[in-house]
């Protein structure tokens, strides 16, 4: 696995914090059907890759996550990246453990971005997804306590150089990404 610089104690703050706040008043999963949480009718997972260390604060046997592995030389990860990146792909909304959801799934639907200038920004995800996102789709104006804490957390995860050098890649392949805040 990528050895990331942040604690397990950092990531379980982080959680803790993303655990108070939601994107929206009302779980937007209701509007949706927890469509980020199913697999496709394909037969492929919706899922996520884990931050660098993040599969420190999760237990493979815990059984709620699908565990896989990439390695990084191979899936487009930034060149700084060597070894496996852990994918984990929820095994559907009945089973979800929310106070043990990955930062990628709290951070939905923003994103971290990086500026030309290297400011960090928040933006919608623009990922090519399986579903739709009404979120995104809308551009629905997502509640101010969520999006505070969303850039605060991804501050302290770009500390991390692995972290910062993906969100730089991301950011440098986006075109007109839809800002949600300048802090």
């Amino acid at each position: 696995m990528l050895k990331g610089s942040i604690l397990k104690s950092v990531y379980e703050e982080i959680y803790r914090r993303w655990d108070e706040v939601t994107p929206m008043p009302y779980d937007c999963g209701t509007v949706c059907g927890a469509a980020c949480c199913h697999s496709p009718e394909d037969g492929t997972s919706v899922g996520m890759y884990l931050l660098p260390g993040e599969e420190k604060v999760h237990d493979k046997k815990d059984g709620w996550l699908e565990w896989s592995a990439q390695d990084a030389e191979d899936g487009g990860f930034p060149e700084s990246w060597h070894g496996k990146v852990p994918f984990v792909a929820c095994r559907g909304p009945e089973c979800c453990k929310r106070d043990k959801r990955p930062v990628q799934c709290r951070s939905f639907p923003l994103v971290p971005h990086l500026t030309e200038e290297g400011d960090l920004v928040l933006v919608y995800d623009d990922t090519a997804l399986t579903y739709v996102c009404p979120l995104i789709e809308s551009e629905a104006a997502l509640q101010e306590e969520f999006v505070r804490v969303t850039y605060e957390n991804w501050k302290i995860l770009m500390t991390d150089p692995l972290i910062a050098d993906l969100v730089r890649a991301e950011s440098d392949r986006r075109v007109n990404p839809v800002v949600v805040k300048w802090f």
